[in-house]
């Protein structure tokens, strides 16, 4: 459920450091409008705190002791549907950026974030709202115009235009729901295009796409 604007924000906090959890900790505890009611430092214990705590927000990083952020927002997402996932990572190579959005991240922020610019982002998203860091923005936006140069018509991977504008949505952050909305479309038939299109691109996981977009560069 999507809190309203007199609601609290219902935070899960996952990384695998104490001192980053600590301080985020302390910062949304002085925060109006926001709870933060549980922590994890992998990504096992992110899926049950999730699970168990049912929060609106996960706050977290992409790389964690057993596994990736990117798993975890997967896992969590399938299990918790109405929770959304912001990622806060101090990485930002295409590989990472890409994986968090195929992942169905509702955001990614660097770690080199201001407080209070965070603590809107955290509410912003919890709200409803994709966030995007520039430098992520930058690099979706560069593989997609990467995607649309690289295939030729007719080409066993290539992607029709209506699948091009459901792959442009998800790398934008937006969630299967929101595409459905933004196209006019049911759940299942963009559950159907995305099938289609990893497919094309010869993968099974949303994870493995990223890899593919980051190989694919104009001739």
């Amino acid at each position: 459920m999507v809190p309203t604007a007199a609601a609290s924000v219902r935070l899960l906090l996952v990384d695998d450091h104490a001192i980053v959890r600590i301080g985020l900790r302390t910062l949304f505890e002085q925060s109006p409008g926001i709870e933060v009611v549980g922590e994890a430092a992998n990504v096992a214990d992110a899926v049950s705190s999730a699970v168990r705590l049912a929060p609106n927000l996960v706050l977290m990083d992409m790389r964690l002791s057993d596994g990736s952020g990117a798993d975890a927002c997967r896992e969590i997402l399938a299990a918790c549907p109405e929770t959304r996932v912001l990622f806060l990572t101090s990485y930002e190579d295409e590989e990472t950026v890409l994986s968090a959005v195929f992942a169905g991240a509702h955001g990614f922020l660097l770690k080199e974030i201001g407080g209070e610019s965070l603590v809107g982002a955290v509410k912003a998203v919890a709200a409803g709202q994709s966030i995007l860091d520039p430098v992520a923005a930058r690099i979706v936006a560069e593989r997609m115009r990467s995607l649309s140069s690289s295939g030729t018509a007719g080409s066993d991977d290539s992607l029709s235009a209506q699948e091009k504008r459901v792959l442009a949505l998800v790398a934008q952050g937006h969630t299967n729901k929101e595409i459905a909305a933004a196209l006019r479309l049911s759940d299942k038939t963009v559950k159907n295009y995305l099938s289609t299109v990893f497919q094309k691109l010869r993968v099974n996981r949303r994870a493995h796409a990223a890899a593919i977009f980051s190989r694919r560069r104009p001739k």
